[in-house]
């Protein structure tokens, strides 16, 4: 009895870590990767997979589109009614500084966050941000590029965006980041 007891508290104590899916049909959600430990890159969801998000297992959905660009108008409210926390943060390669990086990187950092699934329209703002948060995490600059490409980072204006915030912008100090033990 005292055993079973004693499993019950180290359960109840223990971090709860919900698992997402590695793979989904990528017509479902194009450009769907697990980044890093709860945190997905990916392109739009379909506006079918909104209302599945927490079943999934996300706790958070960032929308890093502008709010011009269309996809589902309810994606907020979808989100929202199943309990989930929805951020914007729009980005364009000329909308792409300092300030929105910083607060994608305190979001990810935020334990009670994840999983998170991040998303533009195709995953390559996601692919450029993640590849600036590296970047300024001290991760050499081509190799934080190639880390932003695996999460949909496609080259062009963005990766352009993303060299010019890094050469503008000094890295945080170790007790400056917002998620020190993040990749």
């Amino acid at each position: 009895m005292r055993s079973a007891l004693v499993l019950a508290v180290c359960l109840l104590a223990a971090p709860i870590h919900a698992q997402v899916p590695e793979a989904v049909d990528p017509a479902q959600i194009p450009a769907y990767r697990v980044i890093a430990p709860g945190i997905v890159a990916a392109g739009q969801p379909a506006a079918e997979m909104l209302p599945k998000l927490a079943a999934m297992g996300f706790k958070t959905v960032l929308n890093l589109r502008m709010p011009d660009e269309g996809g589902p108008a309810n994606e907020r409210d979808v989100v929202e009614s199943q309990g989930l926390r929805y951020v914007s943060v729009p980005m364009t390669p000329s909308r792409f500084g300092l300030a929105e990086v910083e607060t994608v990187e305190k979001l990810i950092g935020d334990p009670a966050a994840g999983p998170i699934l991040v998303h533009c329209a195709s995953s390559n703002r996601v692919g450029a941000t993640w590849a600036a948060i590296l970047a300024r995490r001290g991760k050499p600059l081509e190799e934080a590029l190639a880390a932003g490409r695996e999460a949909g980072l496609k080259g062009g204006a963005m990766e352009d965006a993303v060299r010019r915030l890094v050469a503008e912008s000094p890295a945080p100090r170790p007790s400056e980041r917002a998620c020190a033990d993040c990749p």
